[in-house]
């Protein structure tokens, strides 16, 4: 039925129809027709998804680990070609992407009422940035992706942002283009290695190459040495990104000052860019340094775990709690990743996916009220369930969503990181565990002093409830949490084959004193097998 998928340069249509609509609707339309603006720009998004969806159908589980591939000679003399496909980790994250498009388009159509024309040219820039991040397998075409990413949302954040958006965007700005540079040096490093004069890998002669799956062929064959500071080069530009402690900071104040589409975009999928690389590049490539730097890599993300959580419960802002929540739940996928075995690593993906649909839906919500008085402060609130009450239903579903209620999307991806954690070391899965009853006091806390008591304040009695444009862009995050949270099988089936293949690159340079394990991590271990079997052979049911 979607064999026709196979057919046609899908990948190129998802990616580059944004970017027509962008240059539409900067050639022929007005400063002066903002709904005829955002009719159109909401209609290409939604165009968008809708040739995103069919991927999910034709993807072939038990296939080639990269599907849907586009190539083409682009700059022949350096080895640098137009290079497009996907596996089961792009594909949900595209999916995830094209969908936060449609509702952050949705969600500007009151929030946005000047320069129309410039704040939906850059959104859909934004979208055809981020899709190409996802779908590249050139290492120049990647950076140029990541890199024209990051101009739509500098210019979204200082012209449409709060009363410190200068600020907030030079801080992303800058703090985005360092991690940029050292990542750059990075590939140019793998580059010339991989290059004539300096190596001669068996199949490539003197070629040279920027084709992402060459170097996992040749991940065994980059020295110890070389792969620390590749590594490190690496680290700098995804953890920013992340973000990890300690370059998390710039990330509350361009929540803060973002519009709201701008921090659902930068929550749901900015973000996840942090984790993809090193899920992509830093394990696969780089699998001695990973071992080498493992315990480091914990270390980071147990405390980003505590202290996202621990800032998170002292914040006023409904906004910036929610943001530095983000910093305790990257946290938590960065340990899933870095656990290094099947279930850590499935569900340190999944998370991902989670963390962009519950703290995206939580942004929209914050957005919601903010629209009607103009404050997120927490303590001009209260009681306000009664005034609100599908939004107040909606609310506490995405909130018991992100701390992990069990038949919600979030208690799926932190139970199968804690199997992971536990199966390497317990006292990482004790660590996460704190950080998960720390996230649900601070949540918790936050629902309880907006929606319940009495009404004190006089503005909150002239409270609306959702209209139906808003109800449009929360339901389908509500549906997704539920689904996953209830049948999660079909996103780790999608998982399986790139999962496996990351650990089969990793798992043989693992040192031999982390063979010997103690008992408590051999039975995790051996659960481990008896999952990764349960996984296959629930696929060829």
């Amino acid at each position: 039925m979607f064999d026709w998928v196979q057919q046609i340069p899908i990948l190129s249509l998802i990616c580059y129809v944004p970017l027509a609509g962008a240059v539409l609707v900067m050639l022929f339309m007005r400063q002066g027709q903002g709904e005829s603006i955002r009719k159109f720009a909401t209609g290409v998004a939604l165009v968008d998804f809708l040739l995103s969806v069919p991927l999910w159908f034709a993807f072939d589980r038990d296939g080639e680990l990269f599907q849907f591939r586009e190539s083409a000679r682009w700059i022949e003399s350096l080895g640098i070609g137009y290079e497009f496909g996907i596996d089961g980790i792009a594909l949900l994250l595209v999916l995830l992407t094209t969908l936060l498009g449609v509702l952050a388009f949705l969600s500007s159509w009151s929030a946005i009422d000047v320069r129309e024309k410039e704040y939906y040219v850059f959104m859909l820039l934004l979208q055809t940035g981020m899709l190409g991040v996802f779908m590249a397998m050139d290492f120049f075409l990647f950076y140029v992706f990541w890199e024209v990413m990051l101009v739509p949302m500098y210019f979204l954040i200082g012209i449409w942002g709060g009363p410190r958006k200068l600020y907030a965007a030079i801080k992303f700005f800058l703090y985005t283009l360092v991690g940029s540079v050292l990542m750059l040096l990075g590939i140019l490093a793998l580059y010339f290695f991989n290059g004539p004069g300096l190596f001669r890998y068996v199949g490539v002669g003197n070629e040279k190459t920027f084709f992402i799956p060459q170097f996992h062929d040749i991940a065994g064959l980059i020295p110890p040495d070389l792969q620390f500071w590749i590594f490190l080069a690496f680290f700098v530009g995804f953890a920013i990104k992340v973000p990890m402690f300690p370059f998390h900071t710039w990330l509350p104040d361009a929540h803060v000052e973002a519009p709201t589409a701008g921090s659902v975009i930068l929550a749901g999928v900015l973000l996840k860019m942090g984790t993809y690389g090193f899920v992509r590049f830093s394990l696969p490539i780089l699998p001695n340094a990973t071992w080498r730097l493992l315990p480091w890599m914990v270390l980071l993300s147990i405390v980003g775990i505590v202290y996202g959580a621990l800032v998170a419960m002292a914040q006023k802002d409904m906004k910036k709690l929610v943001a530095y929540s983000s910093v305790s739940h990257l946290g938590f996928v960065m340990l899933g990743i870095f656990a290094l075995n099947g279930p850590g690593l499935s569900g340190g993906i999944l998370q991902m996916i989670n963390h962009g649909l519950s703290t995206g839906a939580l942004f929209l919500l914050v957005g919601v009220i903010y629209e009607r008085r103009h404050t997120r402060m927490i303590a001009e609130y209260g009681g306000i369930s009664a005034q609100m009450p599908s939004y107040a239903t909606i609310f506490l579903i995405i909130t018991m969503a992100s701390i992990g209620l069990p038949t919600l999307n979030g208690f799926v991806g932190e139970f199968t990181i804690l199997v992971g954690a536990f199966s390497r070391n317990w006292l990482w899965a004790l660590m996460g565990a704190i950080g998960i009853v720390l996230g649900a006091a601070y949540m918790l806390w936050m629902y309880q002093r907006v929606f319940f008591g009495p009404i004190t304040n006089p503005e909150n009695k002239k409270l609306k409830d959702l209209n139906l444009r808003e109800l449009a862009y929360l339901l389908p995050l509500v549906l997704l949490c539920f689904w996953i949270g209830l049948y999660p099988r079909p996103f780790f089936r999608i998982l399986e084959t790139p999962v496996q293949h990351i650990l089969q690159q990793v798992e043989p340079h693992r040192p031999r004193s982390a063979a010997a394990a103690p008992a408590a991590t051999r039975s995790g271990a051996e659960s481990l097998t008896r999952y990764d079997s349960a996984t296959r052979s629930g696929g060829a049911r």
